[in-house]
Formats: C-alpha cells, structure tokens, sequence
C-alpha cells in the first residue's frame, strides 16, 4: 500500500482558473463553426453558473451545416478583415442564458478561449462580470484590453501568445 505523500504528490490538482479553462474547452467543443470553436463560462464562489459556445440562434442554420456567412470589415487604417457573422460568439451565448434562466452573473468571472471582441467586451462589462480569464489573446483584442482596464475589469491570460485559428493552422 502506498504511502500518502507518495500519493499526494502522484497528482496535482488543478488550480481554479485551469479547471474553468477546461471546462471552457468542453464547452467549445459544441461550437458550430469550424472557424473558432469557442466555449465560455461564467463562475461565482467556484461555481459554474452558465456555458455558452459559439452557433448560430435556436432555430437557425449553422456554419457547419450551410457554410460560414462572411462580411468584410473596412477599418479605421483601411485594412480589411473578415468575419463569419452567422454565428453568435460563447461569450454572447453564456450572458444570453443566464438572462434566459434569471441568473444573475453580477460579481462573476468569465473563462474563454481568447479576449472577447469589443461587443462581447461590452456586454461583459454592462453585466457586471468583474473578472475575464482568456486562454490566449485575440488578434484584434486592443480595444476590448482598453475598455476592460477603464472599466475595472480584471483581464488574464494563461498564454500571452494570440489564438489562430483554424484556417490559420492548415
């Protein structure tokens, strides 16, 4: 029989943002679009109180099912990017379904693949959720980064390095 600090030290467990990272990471694996599969969160007192992934509303077609529904975005410097705008982002989702089953996610942390781009940075911060733990940074995450900071709002990364995405790595 093994002793108990061999069995101690034989697993660690994860710490609190890791473990909600991970669940994070099962949550995405419901995404509906190849482009980003992204799945969030939102914890109180250790405590998962909603998930969301991205997909498109109820009722609606997928990425996955009908392709990707592109728009190309013009910005302020003239580059141009482009977004799949069928879907609704696992930040969106998660707030969407507390609102839907009356839970508050006041004084919450949030865990996601990557910063939340600006409109789910503006959400998060309406909803009262006080801290954002990432995965990783978005490539176009700057200025939802500078509205947290004005904002209050505590923003983590595990790896300060930027997501790709899926095309990115083919």
């Amino acid at each position: 029989m093994k002793s108990k600090s061999k069995l101690k030290n034989s697993y660690k467990r994860p710490s609190w943002d890791d473990y909600f990272l991970d669940l994070a990471d099962a949550v995405s694996k419901r995404a509906t679009c190849d482009r980003g599969r992204s799945g969030c969160v939102i914890v109180r007192d250790k405590r998962m109180l909603v998930a969301g992934y991205v997909g498109s509303p109820s009722g609606l077609k997928h990425c996955d099912e009908v392709g990707h529904q592109m728009k190309k975005m013009v910005h302020e410097d003239g580059h141009v990017t482009e977004h799949c705008v069928r879907t609704v982002h696992a930040e969106q989702n998660a707030i969407c379904q507390a609102a839907k089953l009356g839970v508050s996610v006041d004084k919450s942390t949030l865990y996601c693949r990557m910063t939340p781009c600006r409109v789910c940075a503006m959400l998060i911060i309406n909803c009262g959720i006080e801290r954002v733990v990432c995965e990783r940074k978005y490539r176009a995450g700057e200025e939802s980064e500078e509205m947290f900071e004005k904002a209050g709002i505590k923003l983590e990364f595990k790896h300060n390095e930027v997501q790709r995405y899926e095309e990115e790595l083919k």
